[in-house]
């Protein structure tokens, strides 16, 4: 097994813009699909969180920031009522209370919203619809061609991100991410292909990351620079995702969001592909790595990385879904749990707080 030695890259502390994190390895979000029906967080979501508290950062799941934002997957949570706000705020608390600390990553799905799931017609950069199965209350069924959003509509889509990054903050959560990634609507608006808009939100690079940009300016004005992320994937196919441009509309994005010295950019991508090298030369500040490899984290490739100053920290997603403890096992070379991948999105406790640390396993059992 891979073992980090006490004075490992990975393993020392980082100012992230306002957070002070004890350790490199975040992490990364991951949807489970566990929220009540009106976006709530469950009340297994604060012990579940507070579990993983060892994370350097733990960086939420998906979390929508207006009813008509979600709709992608059932039962995913928002950041939009008092009573989201109240359950976030418990979550919170869990996690200081643990010595943790934690950002909420805010999304928007765009076109990969069903209206049985959202009760909302899906909008989008423009009308094409995503060739994709969603499972909806009643079964799996094609995504419908979304409707284009106007342009006098997105003014109110960046004030959702700006009012539900403030319910973050006011919940006591130390700072959010803003998903511009994964084919959701922000990533949408950067795709040459998905995006095939005449006004100032299409055509050129700097008109296709114009929506982010204000977004994440917007989210700046609100709750500081200190306390947000963005979450960027060049080339990802997640969503039916068609990018031909994945670097200049990345360089037009970073080169307006870097004065802003935010806290963090959260990179998904393969570090072996060429776009890695371009986009990390374009970003002065703290910049996260998630490899998103589906089969496992290659710990040794990270704490190279990190030792040669490629990255700053790291996002781990499945492999703390699976291991709670994973700083300890990875202190003591210890055997990892393996990911349930049949309970990722299934409802209650089995597969989300029940997978066991080192301390459970090694206690007797009782007569």
């Amino acid at each position: 097994m891979f073992r980090l030695d006490a004075d490992a890259a990975l393993l020392q502390p980082i100012q992230v813009g306002d957070t002070a994190a004890t350790n490199r390895l975040f992490m990364a979000p991951l949807t489970r699909s566990r929220a009540d029906a009106d976006g709530t967080p469950s009340p297994l979501a604060a012990e579940y969180y507070a579990q993983r508290a060892s994370a350097g950062i733990i960086i939420s799941e998906a979390t929508a920031i207006a009813e008509t934002a979600n709709g992608a997957y059932m039962n995913t949570p928002g950041i939009y009522t008092d009573r989201h706000q109240a359950g976030w705020a418990e979550i919170a608390d869990a996690v200081h209370t643990a010595g943790g600390k934690m950002f909420v990553q805010l999304w928007h799905v765009g076109r990969l919203a069903h209206p049985e799931i959202s009760g909302a017609e899906s909008v989008a950069p423009s009308a094409i619809a995503a060739d994709m199965l969603s499972h909806t209350p009643t079964g799996k069924k094609p995504l419908e061609t979304p409707r284009a959003l106007r342009t006098d509509e997105l003014p109110g889509i960046v004030d959702q991100f700006r009012a539900a990054a403030r319910r973050a903050i006011d919940a006591g959560m130390d700072g959010v991410e803003i998903h511009a990634a994964n084919g959701y609507l922000l990533h949408q608006f950067q795709s040459d292909v998905i995006n095939q808009r005449t006004d100032a939100y299409g055509g050129s690079p700097e008109n296709r990351a114009r929506l982010t940009v204000e977004v994440v300016e917007a989210v700046v004005a609100e709750i500081g620079a200190g306390r947000v992320g963005v979450r960027i994937s060049p080339g990802n196919r997640a969503g039916d995702m068609h990018e031909n441009d994945t670097v200049s509309v990345y360089e037009a994005l970073l080169n307006r969001i870097a004065p802003l010295n935010i806290a963090y950019l959260h990179l998904l991508i393969d570090p072996s592909a060429h776009t890695f090298g371009v986009i990390r030369a374009l970003w002065p500040g703290t910049f996260v790595l998630n490899t998103g490899r589906n089969t496992g984290t290659d710990f040794s490739q990270l704490e190279s990385y990190a030792e040669w100053g490629a990255i700053s920290a790291a996002a781990v997603g499945r492999t703390y879904l699976a291991n709670p403890d994973l700083i300890d096992r990875l202190i003591l070379g210890a055997e990892l749990n393996e990911p349930d991948v049949a309970t990722f999105y299934a409802p209650g406790p089995v597969g989300y707080i029940d997978y066991p640390t080192l301390a459970e396993v090694a206690e007797p059992k009782s007569a």
